[in-house]
C-alpha cells in the first residue's frame, strides 16, 4: 500500500516536470524557427513577411502575393507542434477565397487529383476539418533544428501555384 502511494506521489511531483521541460523545448524552437523565418522569408525566393500568430502563439503566419500565376495568393502557416515537429500548411486562395470540397463544381474529382498531387509532388495535400484544401510538409526534430531543410521548404512552396492551376477545373 505504502508503495502504490509513493509512486502515485512521485507521478504528480514528475510528470510536471516533464512538462514544462517540453514546453521549454518547444519554446525555444519557435525562437529559432520566428528568427529564420525572419531571414528566410526575405529571401528573394521566398518573399514573405512572416508574424506570430494572434490566435496560436506556435503558429507563424505569412502570405505570398508575387510571382503567382493562378492562385490570389498563399497563406502560409508554419506551427511548432507538441510532437516536435514542424508543420507547413500553404491555403492557396483562389477567386477571392479559399479552395474548399464543399464548394467544389467536382469534388470527387478534385479529391483524386489532390491524392494524385500527393504521390508526385515534394508538398502533400490533403484538406483541413472545414474542407479548405493546403498542401503541406512536415518535419521532425529528432535530429535537431534543421535550418537548411526549412528554407528548402519555404523555397519550394511556390510550386503550389502550378498545380492550383491544374485543378480550376474542377473548383
Amino acid at each position: 500500500m505504502r508503495l502504490t502511494i509513493f509512486a502515485v506521489l512521485c507521478f504528480f511531483l514528475i510528470a510536471p516536470l516533464a512538462a514544462n521541460a517540453q514546453d521549454s523545448a518547444r519554446d525555444a524552437t519557435r525562437t529559432q524557427l520566428g528568427q529564420l523565418l525572419q531571414t528566410a522569408g526575405a529571401r528573394d525566393d521566398v518573399n514573405v513577411s512572416f508574424r506570430q500568430s494572434t490566435k496560436n502563439p506556435y503558429n507563424f503566419v505569412g502570405l505570398m502575393t508575387t510571382g503567382l500565376t493562378y492562385s490570389d495568393s498563399l497563406e502560409i502557416v508554419v506551427s511548432v507542434s507538441k510532437s516536435n515537429t514542424i508543420g507547413f500548411r500553404v491555403y492557396p486562395h483562389y477567386k477571392g477565397g479559399y479552395i474548399n470540397l464543399g464548394r467544389a463544381k467536382n469534388p470527387n474529382a478534385l479529391m483524386r487529383k489532390l491524392l494524385y498531387f500527393s504521390d508526385q509532388n515534394f508538398l502533400f495535400w490533403g484538406a483541413d476539418d472545414t474542407s479548405d484544401v493546403f498542401s503541406g510538409y512536415t518535419i521532425t526534430l529528432e535530429s535537431g533544428f534543421p535550418p537548411e531543410a526549412i528554407t528548402i521548404v519555404l523555397r519550394s512552396i511556390r510550386n503550389t501555384d502550378k498545380f492550383v492551376g491544374q485543378i480550376t477545373s474542377y473548383i
